[in-house]
């Protein structure tokens, strides 16, 4: 079992305290821990991250107030009971943490050993070793930091928890599930339960509607605009009222469409927005890369890098719940086959995107030289006419063969017709563009899982023969 968690601000610095008299008395180890360290002694790191912390300011001159009280980060990470030793476990806890920091931040990993379940402590500091710039938190860290930490277990032969996005079907409950009844639900959560039973009453029109949501204890905010808002008694703040807010069917136009019987009520929904993935590449053939002349230590590099890639492969199957090798062939089949017809109605859309902007350009060349031309006709075809405005006749010629070559034969349409539709090409390539790129990206991750998971079970053909190009 693997337990992820960054900590900051005065809680770290009173943890790291009591980690550091945790380590420095032996008689409160209670079975004792293990500590690893790099770049710093853990007897003495509080003192020396603080003093780190003195040279960032005094190198960079910088001091956010926001993060004035972050001292250190905390990582604590758990493994299963009976699976790991104590020595090993600060073994993976020193990996994770330098492959987290990267190596450009002091830590140290303290292992323990009293509970029934070995766990580590990460603490790394919060200023880089040159003291020249903070670590910064960043958008779902804590799913990264978990998929790190994963990846290096599984490279290890460890367990790692599946489907951790779904704690309530596991031993741990979040803080609603431990209130059950108790909980108090959230004004978006009454505002829907009341507009459900007034919608059940048939209000005539929206005024009726309104009037019918006071009448049940909300207070009706009208904004500039015409905005409108919902609050309840004992919340702060009101909420909007669009679906947005308050979740689909609950907007103002699908009230209006209940109310005028063209649509009945609907659930509230949601997403959930999709995971990003890390890219990993295929394994290498080892014995075939040995005979081209490869020396030992490509070999002892190559055997460190097919572990890496074989626990990234391995992680994906797991993340998308791929445990059956005909299910991984037929999703990969699929996918290859889904990015390739995208990639073919994307070549399509931008041809007749090309072929639309190319007419355009040759209307309006045809429209801008067209009274050169009749004033060639008016005067006769006269060659001293032709002499004087021989390149404004070359350019009208060239813009009438290439309308006729792209019209074929078509009535040629208006101009804001022609706008129009290049208006509508361009969007709609702009769209597949985007679920092409993401189709490709799944092909890639999932191909490259296949091949792996091949070159792990011996297979031959498809894509376990092809090596990643480097």
């Amino acid at each position: 079992m693997i337990v992820h968690h960054i900590s900051k601000g005065e809680t770290i610095a009173r943890s790291l305290k009591d980690r550091l008299d945790y380590g420095k008395n032996p008689d409160k180890t209670q079975g004792g821990e293990l500590i690893s360290a790099y770049q710093c002694d853990h007897m003495t790191v509080d003192a020396e991250f603080l003093l780190s912390k003195a040279k960032y300011k005094a190198v960079t001159g910088r001091e956010q107030k926001r993060d004035a009280d972050v001292l250190c980060y905390q990582i604590r990470q758990s493994f299963k009971p009976g699976e790991i030793t104590p020595e090993e476990a600060n073994r993976v806890g020193y990996e994770t943490a330098m492959r987290w920091t990267k190596g450009n931040h002091a830590f140290f990993v303290a292992t323990h050993t009293d509970r029934h379940h070995v766990h580590n402590h990460i603490y790394y500091n919060s200023v880089s070793l040159d003291c020249t710039r903070k670590y910064r938190d960043f958008f779902r860290s804590g799913r990264a930091l978990r998929r790190l930490s994963d990846r290096v277990c599984i490279e290890h032969e460890l367990s790692v928890i599946q489907n951790p996005k779904l704690p309530s079907q596991g031993p741990f409950r979040h803080y609603g599930e431990w209130l059950g009844d108790a909980k108090r639900p959230s004004q978006k959560e009454q505002l829907r339960a009341i507009i459900d039973e007034v919608l059940t009453q048939s209000p005539a029109d929206l005024p009726a509607f309104l009037a019918a949501l006071e009448a049940a204890g909300v207070q009706v905010l009208h904004g500039r605009g015409g905005a409108i808002s919902f609050q309840l008694p004992g919340f702060e703040r009101p909420a909007r009222w669009r679906g947005s807010t308050l979740g689909d069917g609950y907007g103002p136009e699908a009230v209006q469409a209940i109310l005028e019987g063209r649509a009945p009520a609907r659930a509230g929904g949601g997403g959930d927005a999709r995971p990003r993935r890390k890219r990993f590449n295929l394994v290498i053939d080892i014995q075939r890369r040995m005979a081209q002349g490869k020396g030992p230590g490509y070999e002892r590099w190559a055997k460190v890098y097919n572990i890496k890639q074989m626990a990234a492969a391995l992680q994906f199957l797991q993340e998308n719940g791929l445990t059956d090798y005909d299910e991984l062939a037929a999703k990969t089949d699929a996918a290859v086959n889904r990015a390739h017809t995208l990639a073919g109605e994307l070549r399509a859309v931008e041809r007749e995107l090309g072929r639309t902007s190319e007419l355009m350009g040759a209307v309006v060349q045809y429209a801008k030289t067209r009274p050169v031309f009749d004033g060639y006709k008016a005067a006769k075809y006269s060659k001293k006419y032709l002499a004087q405005h021989e390149a404004e006749l070359a350019d009208y010629r060239a813009a009438k063969a290439a309308m006729n070559e792209l019209l074929d034969g078509e009535k040629l349409p208006r101009m804001d017709a022609l706008k129009k539709k290049r208006r509508e090409l361009a969007e709609q390539k702009k769209a597949l563009t985007a679920q092409y790129r993401a189709a490709q990206k799944e092909m890639r991750e999932i191909v490259t899982a296949k091949g792996n998971i091949d070159h792990l079970l011996n297979f031959t053909g498809g894509h376990a023969d092809k090596e990643q190009a480097r």
